[in-house]
């Protein structure tokens, strides 16, 4: 006797396969083809030709931007996880878990506020003749050039992404089981070996992921290196701005994008990896 189909569970699927769909697979699809295309008195056209290819990976232009992306995206990973781990440890293991919740909703009132609006505070905050330079003034340091350069740009990266970085940890330092660290004590282990050898381990899907995010969002960003980067060097997103703006040339800003999903795909499949793998 045959086994009954049960469609229920597939039923319940369908609102994120359409989502899906119609929000990220059919857009990269059209991106895909129109990196094909060419652009003729200023009208793209349907074709088939890898000019566009040829003209965007054999310019060194974008290789520069490309590992200028990727550096500081790598960078501001590791910072806004080395910089939220203190807070996210006291949070986890030093106070009370009513203090804990009004942290964490503190957390995420930044995220009310635009993203832009953020940074452009921060323009006014570290510009030559802003407030902090003031302050540094009065001890007789400065002014030093804190805005339209790569410093600026990962203070908004930091304003981007550390929040969420100290939530993720958070969570994951929080539900690791005291029992674990109680045994640790009782073998006679350190806090540093403690800390080494039982909590970051038990905690490594929450302090990968984070990191993880803050690379996604860091690398596809284009208001910190903008408006607080002053543009120089241009990052990926930049220069796809660019690339638009340079004779209507959306199919070469499609090269660009496509080159963008496929790094975060390959960095994305490697922390599920890591994190989440099993461990030696």
């Amino acid at each position: 006797m045959s086994k009954r189909f049960d469609a229920y569970p597939y039923v319940w699927r369908l609102p994120l396969l359409i989502w899906q769909g119609l929000f990220f697979v059919g857009p990269l699809i059209l991106m895909v083809a129109m990196s094909f295309w060419l652009v003729r008195n200023y009208r793209m056209e349907p074709d088939f030709v890898l000019k566009n290819w040829d003209r965007m990976l054999g310019r060194d232009y974008f290789w520069n931007a490309y590992w200028v992306t990727l550096w500081r995206a790598t960078l501001a990973g590791v910072l806004a996880s080395l910089i939220a781990f203190p807070a996210s440890y006291a949070l986890a293991f030093r106070v009370s878990e009513t203090t804990r919740r009004w942290a964490i909703f503190f957390l995420i009132v930044p995220f009310f506020t635009s993203y832009l609006v953020r940074v452009y505070a921060w323009q006014v905050l570290l510009a030559e003749s802003g407030p902090i330079n003031a302050v540094l003034g009065f001890g007789g340091l400065g002014p030093f050039t804190m805005l339209n350069s790569g410093f600026g740009a990962m203070v908004g990266y930091m304003t981007l992404v550390l929040p969420l970085v100290v939530i993720l940890q958070t969570f994951s330092l929080a539900a690791i089981d005291r029992n674990l660290i109680e045994a640790a004590w009782n073998l006679g282990a350190s806090r540093r070996e403690t800390l080494f050898q039982v909590i970051l381990p038990a905690a490594r899907i929450g302090l990968i992921l984070g990191a993880t995010f803050a690379f996604i969002l860091s690398f596809g960003d284009f208001v910190s290196p903008f408006y607080l980067g002053g543009s120089k060097p241009p990052t990926l997103s930049i220069l796809i701005i660019d690339t638009t703006k340079s004779g209507q040339q959306w199919p070469r800003a499609a090269v660009v994008a496509i080159m963008m999903i496929a790094t975060l795909f390959v960095a994305a499949f490697a922390a599920v990896g890591a994190a989440y793998g099993r461990r030696k």
